[in-house]
């Protein structure tokens, strides 16, 4: 994710993975981006995800926060569209698949994020 955004412009702070919800939050008011992405690989996206939507939204300055979740989102593997449904209601602008890379690319691209001149 990191080299596609860059690829693409835009300047990345990588927090790394199995951030803590605090810290998270934390960084975006330190950093003020412009997009929070969240990436699963371990399968435990979609619990992680209700939590770090459920803190980051609870933030005074994060309220509106551009943010999407994506990747593996359940240890089978199987987008579930009540999965998407629920992350959406908890505070995500979008969710998309590990199989949905093009997609996320023009979520992007129609977004008006700033880019790094």
């Amino acid at each position: 994710m990191q080299l596609l955004l860059e690829e693409m412009g835009h300047d990345v702070v990588n927090l790394g993975a199995c951030v803590p919800e605090k810290l998270l939050a934390e960084e975006c008011l330190r950093h003020e981006p412009d997009l929070l992405v969240v990436s699963s690989v371990n399968g435990h996206g979609f619990n992680d995800g209700l939590r770090i939507a459920s803190h980051v939204r609870s933030v005074a300055g994060l309220e509106h926060l551009c943010m999407v979740i994506g990747g593996k989102l359940s240890v089978d593997g199987v987008r579930d569209v009540g999965f998407t449904r629920r992350l959406l209601n908890a505070g995500f602008d979008a969710v998309f698949g590990d199989d949905e890379l093009p997609a996320f690319r023009s979520f992007v691209e129609v977004c008006g994020l700033r880019v790094s001149a």
